[in-house]
């Protein structure tokens, strides 16, 4: 038998393990897969546009990030997809994504020491809907008996162990829009306190769906500028009045630095810092000043070891809502202090949407390639500045820069706080 403590004692008593990014995988309103999504981000492409999955007739929002064209079967057996929820079928198809970029296919990992853990805000909506259906219709017989595994949150992490074979930690992290951050941060710790050597790891959600477009609007979340898609999502600009919703996966390899070296594999970037806290305001609501997540950004870079000055990028939470965007930049205000002007701050969600438990995933592989690129996507739709938003949003088009370090922001309804740090990778 294995003597697993004595193995993990050992580990932590020597110095504090690195975690590297070795692999990424993503599916995004802009692309199916990472080339063509780091392309469309840079290019500061739009990807909202009218609902197509459903009649939106009655309803007031009429406009998402629709994730198109995604064929399951080019990822899984058809058999299997039926089985799943469309988000377990994201996360299972970025995560072979992220297995191949990492160099994983033909082995160089231990089974054991190999873990899961993705996020996802809301689960199996989807399923949940129509089985609700089902049994308005035709009754409680015909739900169907794969309803309750399609539907619970953490079927994505198990899948995904099920289908690579991977049996270390395992589970999910659900904090509404914060969960695929939470995920990654968790992961990190795991793999820096000897828990794992690698983590499949990150966020995954499709939620355009009737409810939940419903739900959305009927608490006044989302944008209501049918008309204008292009211009829906406008992060920081004085004229937000919403998010847009949208759609997909962003999932990553983490794993401990000598063990990367030692299989050669490509290091993207490493992750130096995690922190995770609470307002403890309101549901919905962000608490006055960006408070909560001022202090995530702080104790993350202290988790690293940055001072403030050494940070030259943020990709924010920015969802385009009024009081997000102005609690976010004050709380970059209070953190960073004069050093805040010198920041280049942008949302990508002005280019792909909200992706809900999603978006921690994304942004966060949207900000090692950043880092890793020296090239900062825009924050799109920025028109008139706003006097309580008066930062850097690198506005319409990208931007070169040298990265040493950067932060992505994640914060949710319940006031879930995440931030991770982000280094360009030097031996």
């Amino acid at each position: 038998m294995r003597l697993w403590g004595r193995s993990i004692i050992a580990e932590r008593e020597g110095m504090q393990r690195r975690v590297v990014v070795t692999g990424m995988g993503t599916l995004s309103p802009l692309g199916l897969d990472l080339e063509s999504s780091w392309k469309a981000l840079v290019a500061g492409e739009n990807a909202c546009g009218p609902i197509t999955t459903f009649d939106v007739s009655d309803f007031p929002v009429k406009i998402a990030c629709e994730l198109k064209g995604f064929d399951p079967e080019a990822f899984m057996d058809k058999r299997e997809a039926r089985k799943m929820d469309p988000c377990c079928q994201y996360a299972v198809a970025a995560t072979q994504m992220a297995w191949k970029d990492a160099g994983l296919e033909d082995g160089g990992y231990d089974p054991d020491r190999t873990g899961v853990i993705i996020g996802s805000g809301v689960g199996g909506i989807q399923t949940f809907e129509n089985q609700h259906t089902m049994l308005m219709e035709k009754g409680p017989r015909r739900i169907s008996p794969f309803f309750i595994p399609m539907m619970i949150a953490d079927m994505p992490s198990g899948m995904v162990s099920i289908a690579l074979g991977l049996k270390g930690p395992n589970f999910a992290t659900v904090s509404a829009c914060a969960s695929g951050a939470h995920a990654i941060g968790t992961s990190f710790r795991a793999i820096r306190d000897g828990d794992a050597e690698m983590i499949v790891t990150g966020g995954t959600e499709a939620a355009i769906s009737p409810m939940a477009v419903g739900g959305f609007a009927n608490m006044k979340a989302v944008t209501f500028r049918n008309d204008e898609p292009d211009k829906a999502s406008r992060p920081f600009d004085l004229n937000r009045d919403g998010f847009v919703l949208g759609e997909g996966a962003g999932i990553v390899v983490l794993e401990e630095l000598e063990h990367a070296r030692k299989r050669g594999a490509e290091i993207k970037g490493e992750v130096v810092g995690y922190a995770a806290t609470a307002d403890a305001y309101h549901m919905t609501a962000p608490a006055p000043g960006g408070e909560g997540g001022a202090r995530a950004m702080a104790l993350a870079m202290s988790d690293g070891g940055i001072s403030p000055e050494d940070v030259q990028y943020i990709n924010a939470h920015g969802t385009s809502t009024p009081l997000n965007d102005k609690f976010e930049t004050a709380a970059v205000k209070s953190v960073f202090g004069e050093h805040a002007a010198k920041l280049a701050v942008s949302s990508t969600k002005s280019m792909v949407g909200h992706l809900l438990g999603a978006a921690g995933g994304f942004e966060f592989i949207a900000t090692t390639l950043a880092v890793k690129n020296s090239l900062i996507p825009p924050t799109i739709n920025y028109e008139t500045p706003d006097p309580e938003c008066d930062l850097d949003y690198v506005p319409n088009q990208a931007k070169e820069a040298t990265i040493q370090h950067a932060l992505t922001n994640s914060f949710g309804f319940g006031g879930h706080n995440a931030v991770l740090a982000v280094r360009r990778f030097e031996d």
